[in-house]
C-alpha cells in the first residue's frame, strides 16, 4: 500500500535540493573527488528522464558513488563532516533508489550495500538532526527493495537481517518523539518495512522498541493515559467523542493513527506469534475495541475490525474470552446500523460475529470468570458479586488445572495497579469469596501468599481496595475463631 511521504521528511527533503552547494570548494577541501563531482553535476538539477539515462548508462559508477568500490571509498565517507554535501547526497541517493530500479539492485548487489549509511543513523541523539533522518529513508527505501526481491528467494540476506534491527531501533527513537511528524516518518517507514514475514519477525523481537510506542499512540487516541485508569477499555464506558479533525482523544491526528493502525493490521498477519503477547503485555484486543467504538472514518473502522480478525481467528481460545470481556458482540450490533459499504469490512464483521456467537453458545459462567481471571485485568462482571456463583464453582476454581486461577490471582494481586485500583479491590473481593465458600483450603491460599497481600492492602491509599481487603481479612478471622 502506497502513502503519501510524511510531509515534514519532504519539506526538508526539498529544502536540501534547493540549497546551493560550493561544490568548488568541497573539491579544494578534499571533501569530494574531481570524479564523484563529475557523477553528481551529472544528474543534478536535470529531468528524471535524464537522469535514469545517465545512471542506467553507467550504473558500476553510480553505485561505487554510493557505496564505494574499485579502491575508492563512498562519497559520505570522503565528504566527511560536510554536513550539506552529506545531506545533498543522502537526498539524491534516496531519489534515485525510488526512481531508477536497475540502480537499486546494483546497489543491492554490492557485498555490504548498508555500510555507509548505517554509521549515521547514530551521528546524533537528536530525533530533528537532518542527517540521521535522511538516512533513515534512504535505509527504509533500500531495505524495502531488499525485502521484495527477499519474498521470492525465501532469504532476507545476511546484510539485511543485521542492518535491519538497527533501522528498526533509530526508527523508534522517532515514534517516542512528542512531534507527530517525526512519529509519522517512525510510523509510515515501518509500514513499507513489514512487507514479509521475516521483517515482521525482527520487529517482534524488538517489541519494547517498536511496539510499545505505538500502542501509547493507540492509547492517546483513546483517551487513555499511559498512567490512566484502564477499566474504561474493559466495560466500553468511553467517551465516544471524537472527530476527523482532532483525532480520537484529542492528541493524535487522524492520519497518524491511520499509519498506527496500518502497521499493526501488517503485523497481525503473524497472529498465531504476536496475538497472546499483545493481549498480555498491552491488552490490545481491549484497546482496538475501544477505538472501534470511536472510529469515526471507515478506514479506520477497516483496519481495526481486519486486525482483531487476524489476531483472535489465530488464538481463538485466548483473546474470544477477551473479546467478549470487553463487550465486542454488542459493538458489532452497534456497528450494523452504521452505513458501511467496503465488501471486505462487511466479510471480517461476519467474520468476527461467527467467531464470538460460536463462543458465546457454549459458554458458562465459570468459563466467563476463568476468562477474565486469565486476562490478568478484573472488572465488576456478574460473578464476582453473585453469591451462588461462588457457592458452585468456588471449589472448582481451586481444583481446576492444579489451582491455575488462584494462582494467577497471586500474580493479579502482585501488581500495583496505580493506574486502576479497582482490579485490587475485585481480587481481594474475589479472595474473601472463596475463604467463605471453602474455609478448609485457607492454607492453600495463604501459602500462595494471598492472605498476607491482602493485609498489606489493608494500608491501600484506595478506599475500595482498603474495605474489600478488610471484608477478606474478615473472612479468614471468623473460620480461625470458629475453629
Amino acid at each position: 500500500m502506497s502513502l503519501d511521504p510524511p510531509t515534514y521528511l519532504s519539506s526538508l527533503q526539498n529544502n536540501i535540493r534547493a540549497r546551493p552547494i560550493p561544490w568548488d570548494g568541497a573539491v579544494r577541501a578534499a571533501h569530494i573527488t574531481d570524479a564523484d563531482l563529475k557523477k553528481i553535476k551529472s544528474v543534478d538539477k536535470v529531468r528524471k528522464e535524464q537522469r535514469k539515462q545517465t545512471v542506467e548508462g553507467n550504473l558500476r559508477g553510480y553505485a561505487d558513488l554510493f557505496l564505494g568500490g574499485r579502491g575508492t571509498k563512498s562519497v559520505l565517507d570522503t565528504a566527511g563532516k560536510r554536513a550539506d554535501v552529506v545531506q545533498y547526497i543522502l537526498v539524491l541517493a534516496g531519489d534515485m533508489i525510488d526512481d531508477i530500479p536497475a540502480l537499486t539492485s546494483a546497489l543491492l548487489s554490492h557485498p555490504d550495500p548498508y555500510a555507509p549509511f548505517l554509521p549515521l543513523l547514530s551521528q546524533s541523539s537528536n530525533p530533528e538532526d537532518p542527517v540521521p533522518l535522511l538516512t533513515s529513508s534512504v535505509l527504509t527505501s533500500l531495505i524495502s527493495h531488499a525485502l521484495t526481491t527477499s519474498v521470492k528467494s525465501a532469504n532476507l540476506g545476511l546484510g539485511t537481517a543485521r542492518a535491519l534491527p538497527k533501522l528498526y531501533s533509530y526508527l523508534s527513537g522517532l515514534a517516542k518523539s512528542s512531534d507527530p511528524g517525526l512519529q509519522d516518518i517512525a510510523v509510515q517507514a515501518y509500514s513499507a518495512l513489514l512487507r514479509t514475514k521475516k521483517a515482521r519477525e525482527l520487529f517482534w523481537k524488538q517489541l519494547a522498541e517498536t511496539v510499545l510506542p505505538l500502542i501509547e499512540i493507540l492509547r492517546a487516541a483513546a483517551g487513555i493515559g499511559n498512567d490512566g485508569e484502564t477499566s474504561t477499555l474493559w466495560n466500553g464506558n468511553g467517551s465516544t467523542r471524537s472527530t476527523a479533525e482532532t483525532g480520537l482523544g484529542g492528541t493524535v491526528g487522524l492520519q497518524l493513527l491511520y499509519h498506527v493502525l496500518l502497521v499493526l493490521w501488517q503485523l497481525s498477519f503473524e497472529g498465531t506469534l504476536v496475538g497472546d503477547g499483545l493481549q498480555q503485555e498491552y491488552e490490545i484486543i481491549p484497546l482496538l475495541i475501544q477505538l472501534l467504538r470511536l472510529s469515526p472514518k471507515e478506514k479506520t473502522t477497516r483496519l481495526l475490525v481486519s486486525t482483531l480478525v487476524n489476531l483472535i481467528s489465530a488464538n481463538q481460545s485466548s483473546l474470544l474470552p477477551a473479546a467478549a470481556l470487553a463487550r465486542l458482540p454488542s459493538l458489532l450490533g452497534n456497528l450494523s446500523g452504521r452505513h458501511l459499504t467496503d465488501p471486505d469490512l462487511l466479510e471480517d464483521l461476519a467474520t468476527l460475529k461467527e467467531m464470538l456467537e460460536e463462543y458465546t453458545k457454549t459458554r458458562t459462567t465459570f468459563d466467563q470468570y476463568a476468562a477474565e481471571v486469565r486476562t490478568g485485568h478484573l472488572h465488576w462482571s456478574p460473578p464476582h458479586r453473585n453469591p451462588t456463583f461462588w457457592h458452585e464453582n468456588a471449589r472448582r476454581i481451586l481444583d481446576q488445572s492444579q489451582g491455575e486461577l488462584p494462582k494467577k490471582l497471586a500474580e493479579i494481586m502482585g501488581k500495583s495497579w496505580d493506574g486502576d485500583k479497582q482490579v485490587l479491590a475485585i481480587a481481594c473481593n474475589d479472595v474473601g469469596c472463596l475463604v467463605k465458600a471453602v474455609p478448609e483450603k485457607r492454607d492453600y491460599l495463604e501459602k500462595l501468599g494471598l492472605k498476607a497481600r491482602v493485609m498489606t492492602l489493608m494500608a491501600d491509599s484506595d478506599e475500595a481496595v482498603r474495605w474489600e481487603s478488610l471484608r477478606a481479612v474478615g473472612e479468614w478471622l471468623r473460620y480461625s475463631f470458629d475453629s
